[in-house]
């Protein structure tokens, strides 16, 4: 089929999703940039920080649960539009923080709860609403993605919609510290956090159901339901016809207990709770990092954070482009993702090499911790996709959700842990060797998650997607 002739609207989608999940991450950076004079200015310890920051990843996993069902109960539009809504206004009451927590201390304290600073429990007020919004970015637009194209261009636009995080990441350290310097801390929150509200107009103008949107041609909506064609493989008829059937009013659903008995289920569980955490850390640590190892203020960051996260752009859209070239030799869509996530999964072992380089400057670290990060983007373009190569479109998104609790709630635990150690050898003078624990975690964890998979999903058990008689569950 001639590829001009088919259109090119499904990218027009790719492109509202990569600016929404620049958004999402734009505005979750501006606490990690603004944190070294946070704490300084409201006295915080590392485990302060690190409350702040697991409170937000917490509420994150739990809140994913949820987003999923939500997602697919209320469909991808009307959904992502509530998303963006609720995480925006969360960014924006960043600002009120310390008015927050007076009102939370004051609150709490008759209780016996209210032992936290009232700017601790401010800003772990503003990042829950925070996170409860931003749960509801990749549910949607993995399941946007699966809706707008074909299995074998899906990991791309994943990497490409994906690789928005990068952009958000590499934006943040570019706008935040200036604003920050010019009016204020608060503003710094108030103005990132406006431009979600801006995104939803485009996204009520451009998306809906591609059976009914009028922008989309015939020949391309073919093109994307391509891969919905009937198929004698064991197993992938029922879901395929689901997949393949017009919309209706009520979707068949599958419930959660149902999806928890199968093996693929647990094996994007345990790729998410695995790794997850790492680029967590990376978010909410490295501005400290920096600080702690080689005293940068915020301005001074701006380049090496750009340059570091600009290096994740590489990772997260050619990640999505490598399963492709398994897939041109014949091996199926979730078997080539894994021979990929494979070969991922070495690159960030040189992270643990960022200690011992790092006595020689800054740009060490910040490079080889660019690549294990670049590489991270790259792994989790195709572990998201994955969700989509084995299940029906119907239950994407549960899916996401409950392997984003999982990842949320591996997050919570590397967050708490490395506030941990970075308080007590921090107190021996010695933090640089809770740093290097760390990086010890993170250069390892892809190896660890990809053996667990493959044992859940071997080959043979990848090759289907959900099994009949849990459709219609």
């Amino acid at each position: 089929m001639n590829r001009h002739r088919i259109g090119n609207y499904r990218w027009a989608i790719c492109a509202l999703l990569f600016f929404a999940t620049t958004v999402n991450y734009l505005d979750r950076q501006v606490l990690s940039l603004l944190a070294p004079s946070l704490s300084k200015s409201f006295g915080w310890s590392n485990s302060d920080y690190a409350d702040i920051a697991a409170a937000f990843q917490f509420v994150y996993a739990i809140a994913l649960l949820f987003a999923g069902r939500i997602v697919d109960r209320l469909g991808t539009k009307l959904a992502y539009a509530l998303a963006i809504s609720v995480w925006s206004l969360g960014a924006v009451l960043h600002a009120y923080s310390l008015e927050f927590g007076d009102a939370l201390k004051a609150l709490l304290s008759p209780l016996g709860l209210g032992t936290a600073s009232a700017s601790v429990l401010g800003f772990i007020a503003a990042r829950s609403i925070l996170a409860i919004g931003e749960a509801g970015n990749f549910p949607a637009a993995i399941r946007a993605s699966a809706e707008y194209f074909p299995r074998r261009e899906r990991s791309l636009a994943v990497g490409i919609f994906n690789s928005g995080a990068n952009i958000g990441a590499i934006l943040a350290p570019l706008s935040v510290p200036p604003i920050a310097a010019l009016w204020g801390w608060r503003a710094a929150f108030v103005w990132i956090g406006a431009i979600g509200f801006l995104w939803i107009v485009f996204w009520f103008l451009y998306f809906d159901d591609p059976a009914r949107q009028r922008r989309l041609s015939r020949a391309e909506l073919d093109y994307i339901r391509a891969d919905d064609a009937p198929s004698s493989a064991p197993g992938r008829q029922a879901a395929r016809d689901c997949n393949d059937a017009p919309a209706v009013a009520t979707p068949p659903r599958t419930g959660w207990l149902a999806l928890l008995r199968l093996r693929q289920t647990w094996a994007f569980v345990a790729g998410k709770f695995m790794t997850d955490g790492v680029w967590w850390f990376f978010l909410f640590w490295l501005p400290k990092y920096l600080t702690d190892k080689y005293a940068m203020a915020a301005t001074d960051m701006v380049l090496p954070l750009a340059v570091l996260y600009s290096m994740t752009m590489v990772g997260s859209i050619g990640g999505g482009w490598w399963p492709a070239a398994f897939m041109k030799r014949g091996h199926g869509a979730f078997e080539s993702r894994m021979k990929a996530m494979l070969r991922i999964a070495f690159f960030p072992l040189l992270v643990l090499l960022a200690q011992p380089l790092g006595e020689h400057g800054y740009w060490a670290p910040v490079l080889l911790i660019g690549i294990g990060a670049s590489a991270h983007q790259a792994w989790s373009c195709n572990l998201l996709t994955i969700s989509s190569d084995l299940f029906p479109r119907h239950c994407v998104a549960s899916v996401v959700g409950i392997g984003g609790l999982a990842g949320g709630i591996g997050g919570v635990l590397v967050t708490k842990i490395g506030g941990l150690l970075f308080d007590h050898y921090g107190a021996l003078g010695d933090i640089q060797t809770g740093y290097m624990i760390m990086f010890a975690f993170c250069a390892l964890a892809y190896l660890v998650a990809w053996a667990i998979m493959r044992i859940l999903v071997p080959a043979r058990l990848g090759a289907a997607r959900m099994p009949e008689e849990l459709v219609n569950a």
